[in-house]
């Protein structure tokens, strides 16, 4: 036969009279176990054996090795054994005593996924998932499902009740129950308050992102809403949600933080797209037009001063301020490589993290002191610090390669309090409230955030209860942990909605047909196909970011690279090796790395700034590369890869130049400026001197040279276009067409695609589509 499981992935959702049958089948196998003394502590669809129609309950391994270790010898180290999503909360603790009503939860998680096609929680993390099976309740599964029957739906949320002592006391009752049409359960009328509260909630998000997808929702959330949820003395106020139109549109793609919010709720600052790439804007509350803030291209992850008159902000490795109602934008101090947020105090002093840890320095400009050093034998990283009232301590959260957890650290002892609540770039609000960021995963290959609130006492730095949820469909970085949010210290709260789809290799014909290369959706980037075809050098993002290979026959995928920050990859011309960007705590440097894996990686040059490997000489003896310049600006240099390794500018100016890509024959070099005030394609000859030649009339970006040498690719907007060239001794352009529209993943400063050896096919990541099933 097959295991539930299989069924469940061909089916996901199985007819009422099955999951019946089945629940009440392996109901009655762990009744005989559980008399015979014997608790599964594993029930899961993979467990689930379907022979001849008949559900047969298998591997009880953990068991087995629960009572070859002598059974109470084993449970009293609290170990947690057993599967996340279908863990009772007292198993998922790791609680010392384990009995029948464990298994009586778990086969309840698995009657609802056969009812609804999902576990009741899910998570991309197991501390994710395992926070909800602590904290939070199992949607109705009639809000999934109308058709399950009243009896059926009382029956599942009375098996996934949080205390033991609520559940069925044994397996039979369970079997009893959900064949008995007049069942009601205990729980149901607390679940059904809930779910109703769950459905309103639901409704208004639906209505607000099928009318504008991918609005800034700006949501009224006063603090007396959360204690409302939990106080049922008190009647709940309104709550305000509408959702905002924003033009130009809020920059959601960037790992980085790209809205904030004064603390008196009055001004939301954004990252806006524009013609020549990001910039800040402002809106009041009473405005219906944003304003650009002069002196802010390319900025991103912006903060307020306490009064709101102010913004700190980062362009390429240097920390800006700027007054909102306008004049230049100052310098205040160097930051690393990785920036991961800032806050202002009412003394004037700005705390930032950045790959070194926290750092203080005044607002008015000058050297920034350590305040906390990360500690880089763990890898744990610091990010998106907050300020609390006072100034006297500051929130953060800490990601030790696996998950966020929240801590503050007192000023200026630097003494750090760690908590073990999960979630990232905490917010705090009066009344005693932290927000925190959660990153879930749901089906499809689709990740969402959710934003929670935990009780906090400020003044003591204490966690003063479990944490609540305020609203689904934040988006989160992935990597950053950073939740696309602004929040006031009144609790008003502004977030870009809507799910993030995780992503595919796909190929692409010239006439824009697809065809999906990736075996499972992960967060790619940057493909780049090896010399001889056959293998596909890409970024996969991942609690960091590294570079992995994919083999094009097998269509697998392996690890190259373990730094946890590679980036942005290119072969070099024998495809014996893959040269890529590697951010350290103090610089960055280009590394490469043989690329079958058998040697370490080795550095070719270290700089402050970013260095992107674009494009090598035919020879393989000279790489161009991308660089960022102090201020942000972007330049074109070029590295002897046999000889020195020292960077060489090569086009360096006073507007924005990057993404060079060579002509096959190593003559001419395609690039992006802005010179235009916008971003247009250009060609010039390499190394120089030499004219230059506008390809693009309408805006261009992302050049790759075609690999016969007469054609220039690019992107104008969602267009892939093609422009005729003759490149040899001379260079002419010619006509330049559109070839398909893709909703393919982009990036600004560096080429996100590739194209294959014959020019006919582009290689490209798809983003998985959101889903507003999971909002």
């Amino acid at each position: 036969g097959e295991t539930l499981r299989t069924r469940l992935a061909r089916e996901h959702q199985l007819p009422i009279a099955d999951v019946v049958r089945i629940a009440s089948e392996v109901a009655s196998a762990l009744d005989y176990a559980h008399r015979q003394g014997v608790v599964h502590r594993d029930i899961k669809p993979e467990n689930i054996l379907l022979h001849d129609g008949q559900a047969l309950v298998a591997d009880f391994g953990i068991a087995l090795a629960v009572q070859t270790a002598g059974g109470e010898r084993m449970t009293q180290t609290g170990l947690s054994l057993g599967t996340p999503s279908y863990m009772s909360p007292e198993q998922a603790m790791g609680e010392k005593t384990i009995d029948a009503r464990s298994d009586v939860y778990a086969l309840g998680a698995v009657t609802y996924e056969m009812l609804t096609g999902d576990a009741p929680f899910t998570g991309s993390t197991v501390q994710a998932i395992v926070a909800k099976v602590l904290s939070a309740d199992a949607e109705r599964p009639t809000m999934l499902r109308k058709t399950v029957p009243p009896h059926v739906e009382a029956t599942v949320l009375t098996a996934l009740a949080k205390l033991p002592a609520d559940r069925f006391a044994t397996a039979a009752e369970f079997k009893d129950a959900i064949n008995r049409p007049d069942y009601a359960g205990a729980s149901t009328q607390a679940s059904s308050v809930v779910s109703r509260q769950t459905a309103t909630t639901r409704t208004v998000k639906q209505r607000v992102l099928h009318a504008t997808p991918w609005a800034l929702a700006v949501a009224g959330l006063a603090t007396s809403a959360w204690l409302a949820t939990h106080q049922a003395a008190l009647p709940p106020p309104p709550v305000s949600r509408f959702a905002v139109r924003f033009t130009p549109e809020v920059v959601t793609g960037r790992p980085a933080q790209t809205i904030a919010m004064s603390q008196d709720g009055s001004r939301i600052a954004y990252v806006g797209a524009v013609s020549t790439g990001i910039q800040l804007f402002m809106r009041t509350m009473s405005d219906v037009v944003p304003t650009p803030i002069p002196g802010t291209i390319n900025a991103m992850s912006p903060f307020f001063s306490p009064d709101g008159e102010q913004l700190g902000f980062v362009m390429g490795t240097k920390l800006f301020k700027v007054a909102v109602a306008g004049g230049p934008a100052l310098p205040v101090t160097d930051v690393g490589t990785t920036f991961r947020g800032g806050t202002w105090s009412a003394t004037d002093t700005i705390l930032f993290a950045d790959e070194r840890g926290l750092l203080l320095v005044p607002a008015a400009g000058g050297q920034a002191s350590l305040l906390v050093r990360a500690d880089s034998a763990t890898g744990e990283v610091f990010t998106w610090p907050e300020f609390l009232p006072g100034d006297k301590a500051a929130l953060v959260s800490i990601n030790d390669g696996n998950a966020d957890r929240l801590a503050a650290v007192t000023i200026p002892t630097a003494k750090l309090t760690r908590f073990d609540v999960l979630g990232g770039n905490p917010h705090y609000v009066d009344h005693g409230y932290v927000t925190l960021g959660m990153i879930e995963a749901g089906s499809g290959g689709v990740v969402s955030g959710t934003l929670m609130a935990v009780p906090f006492d400020a003044k003591r730095l204490r966690v003063l209860g479990q944490r609540i949820p305020v609203t689904d469909s934040v988006q989160v970085g992935l990597n950053s942990r950073a939740a696309k949010l602004g929040i006031s210290r009144r609790g008003t709260l502004a977030f870009a909605s809507g799910t993030v789809g995780m992503s595919s290799i796909v190929a692409v014909t010239r006439t824009g047909v697809v065809r999906e290369l990736s075996a499972q959706p992960k967060f790619y980037s940057s493909p780049r196909l090896s010399p001889d075809g056959k293998r596909i050098a890409v970024v996969v993002n991942d609690v960091g970011t590294d570079i992995w290979v994919h083999d094009m026959s097998s269509r697998t995928l392996s690890r190259l690279t373990f730094d946890r920050s590679g980036q942005r990859p290119a072969w070099t011309p024998d495809g014996r090796r893959v040269v890529y960007e590697r951010r350290g705590s103090e610089s960055t440097d280009l590394a490469w790395i043989a690329a079958d894996g058998s040697s370490q990686a080795e550095s070719l040059t270290v700089a402050p700034q970013d260095q992107i490997a674009e494009s090598f000489t035919p020879d393989g003896r000279t790489l161009l590369i991308g660089e960022t310049l102090l201020g942000g600006r972007r330049s074109i240099a070029v590295v002897a890869v046999d000889s020195a390794r020292k960077p060489r500018p090569l086009l360096a100016t006073t507007t924005q130049n990057f993404s060079p890509s060579l002509s096959p024959d190593g003559r001419w070099m395609a690039y992006v400026s802005d010179e235009t005030g916008r971003l247009e394609v250009y060609v010039r000859p390499f190394p120089g001197p030499g004219g230059r030649w506008q390809i693009s009339k309408d805006g261009g970006n992302e050049p790759r040279w075609s690999p016969t040498g007469r054609e220039i690719f690019f992107r104008s907007g969602p267009a892939m276009m093609a422009a005729e060239v003759q490149a040899g001794a001379q260079f002419a352009s010619g006509a330049v067409r559109e070839l398909f529209r893709t909703t393919a993943s982009t990036s600004t400063f560096h080429t996100n695609y590739d194209v294959t050896r014959d020019g006919q096919t582009f290689i490209m990541v798809q983003p998985k589509a959101s889903n507003d099933q999971n909002v």
